[in-house]
């Protein structure tokens, strides 16, 4: 299959009116020359942007079932009071429509591959399959004993590695997913470190000082921050998703600095829970940073176009009221490349000869995008998800134009009010 995109800006300036060339799953030609040969298809980029597929380092998939649920509430009083005690009622076929309640939203808004820990990680893992999409998996660990020689939770993520590690062609790829020291011993976190010989292949995904409380409890009952505890514990071994890093000391920054880690950076639900504002500049400085929405309970969409946006303008507006922090085009790279190395997938996040064509096409033709004096600014500042036109995954369009090749959008709906109704209308 070949797919030629003409007369096409793309992210980054690096190319403006070019053509790209898509050839089966990759991406064979950029530049501005025509390409020669016969096409598949022919799509014209008047007043369009290509830009890599966005990553979204760090979400909870099934958790569009509890959109607009218990709103108002810091994280402590949200988990324990409201989330938790409707999670415990969730089944596998709750797990599964709301992972493809998220998917669709995720296709629609340019995410092509998101990184997820939950439960029932099984199902995620067949919507992200059926779908088309990229995601990277882990079944949320949790521990608060010192006996766990046979944790269920364990012996689950041999089952999901085994069965899903690299399905789909590579797609689906499998993650550790501590949830948080406060969900876990330091013993349970050495245990899963020492499961990575086991997993070679597979990184770490965990939440790591969100809010003050969490960063003084761990203080108080262990005297080390939680940056210091997971490093003790041997989970910066290797790459490590590190969720909402909010609450860094200067010495948590100096540690991830000298590790493959990567900050999901999570400004909407940071916001919306009063965690507080990660001070981005001195992480930009000294860490790889990447962008996460957070689940859709807590942000409340999955939108990416508008994480961007606020990281944007926080990163200049908090902590050092520097107009310059966090230029579009780091912001871009954040959500994109940044995002891609985090998940292990060096092979994407770019727009270049040889790499997955994992792109997505926005339009700027809307009175909202016009003029087009700068794409990456456009993209940052004034584009949302609605303008996606267009997502591929692989070379294969799963998007486009309000419609799904891989998904049947009612039987979605249909699910999903299936789950609502046995959840919330009692």
């Amino acid at each position: 299959m070949k797919i030629l995109f003409k007369n096409i800006n793309i992210a980054g300036g690096s190319v403006k009116h070019g053509n790209v060339l898509i050839e089966n799953d990759v991406i064979a030609y950029v530049g501005v020359d025509m390409p020669e040969g016969v096409f598949d298809r022919v799509i014209n980029g008047k007043d369009k942007v290509l830009m890599p597929g966005l990553v979204n380092t760090h979400t909870h998939s099934p958790m569009t079932l509890l959109r607009n649920y218990a709103d108002g509430y810091d994280l402590d009083t949200w988990l324990n009071s409201y989330i938790f005690p409707v999670e415990d009622q969730l089944n596998g076929d709750d797990v599964y429509a709301g992972t493809m309640l998220a998917i669709c939203e995720m296709l629609a808004g340019g995410t092509t591959c998101f990184a997820d820990m939950y439960y029932f990680m099984d199902k995620v893992a067949q919507a992200a399959y059926e779908s088309g999409i990229k995601a990277n998996i882990g079944r949320c660990l949790t521990c608060f004993g010192d006996d766990f020689t046979d944790d269920v939770r364990i012996r689950e993520t041999y089952e999901l590695y085994a069965q899903y590690n690299n399905a789909g062609g590579g797609r689906i790829r499998f993650d550790l997913a501590p949830h948080s020291v406060y969900l876990t011993t330091p013993a349970y976190l050495e245990h899963i470190a020492s499961l990575k010989q086991d997993f070679p292949d597979c990184g770490v995904h965990i939440h790591l000082s969100e809010t003050i409380k969490e960063n003084a409890d761990c203080v108080n009952r262990y005297s080390m921050t939680p940056t210091e505890l997971i490093s003790k514990a041997g989970l910066l071994s290797g790459r490590t998703i590190l969720a909402h890093c909010v609450h860094l000391t200067d010495n948590d920054i100096d540690i991830l600095s000298k590790t493959s880690s990567y900050i999901a950076h999570s400004p909407s639900s940071n916001l919306k829970l009063a965690s507080g504002i990660a001070n981005i500049k001195p992480l930009l400085e000294k860490c790889c940073v990447t962008i996460g929405t957070d689940g859709a309970s807590s942000n409340n969409n999955l939108d990416m176009f508008e994480e961007m946006h606020i990281a944007a303008l926080l990163a200049k507006g908090a902590n050092g009221l520097d107009p310059s922090a966090f230029a579009a085009e780091e912001v871009i790279k954040s959500a994109t490349e940044n995002g891609a190395k985090a998940l292990g997938r060096p092979d994407t996040g770019v727009i270049e000869p040889g790499k997955k064509a994992d792109i997505v096409m926005v339009d700027l033709s809307k009175p909202h995008n016009y003029p087009i004096h700068n794409t990456d600014s456009n993209i940052v500042y004034s584009a949302s998800a609605s303008d996606v036109c267009m997502t591929m995954v692989d070379g294969k369009i799963l998007y486009e134009n309000g419609e799904y090749s891989t998904i049947d959008i009612e039987k979605v709906k249909f699910l999903t009010d299936k789950s609502f109704n046995k959840l919330f209308k009692k």
